[in-house]
């Protein structure tokens, strides 16, 4: 299952209209999408080493309009907000307190996108500070990425597919020590 998901991914990120999905689903990554936008970049570029920091700039640009209407809800739409937080496992209270704690860092912490940008707005962080810390952050991680696509591509891919078990496997348990890691660090 794993290989099938693995070739579907490759096989639409080498279609002409694949930077449309990839546009998609940073916008929406950044309000409700459970999947980062990482997943689709990095076989986008490697199916189009060429047009590498193209397509970082517009996961960039996507996934901050979509953090945007993020902070929007979490902003004007309070009840909205914390019940999304909510779904996440994630609570007001624990951002509130991680917001009085660490600011505007807080985004720079790998949390998905969509929970640091509704508690954004629920906390009031400033709107400017939002957006400059986004910028950063999310500039440095989806351009790194590009360029380290574009330049060492083929290896990389090569291992990845020939591994492609124990990478997804590293990852899941990356994933579950990161959660276990917030979870109990506050």
């Amino acid at each position: 299952m794993l290989r099938k998901t693995y070739d579907w991914v490759m096989s639409l990120a080498a279609l002409p209209q694949a930077w449309i999905a990839l546009g998609v689903v940073a916008f929406c990554e950044g309000l409700f999408f459970p999947i980062p936008p990482d997943v689709l970049l990095m076989p986008v570029v490697l199916a189009n080493r060429k047009h590498a920091m193209r397509y970082a700039a517009l996961t960039i640009a996507c996934s901050i309009a979509g953090g945007s209407c993020g902070y929007a809800v979490g902003f004007f739409l309070q009840p909205l907000g914390e019940w999304l937080l909510s779904l996440t496992g994630a609570s007001y209270a624990s951002f509130h307190a991680w917001y009085a704690q660490w600011g505007a860092l807080l985004i720079a912490v790998p949390i998905p996108y969509k929970i640091t940008a509704i508690a954004s707005g629920l906390a009031k962080l400033n709107f400017g500070l939002f957006i400059g810390v986004s910028v950063l952050v999310r500039g440095l991680r989806f351009s790194l990425e590009a360029l380290l696509l574009k330049v060492y591509g083929e290896p990389i891919r090569a291992f990845v597919e020939k591994r492609l078990a124990l990478v997804a496997s590293g990852a899941a348990v990356a994933i579950v020590a990161l959660v276990m890691i917030l979870k109990f660090a506050h």
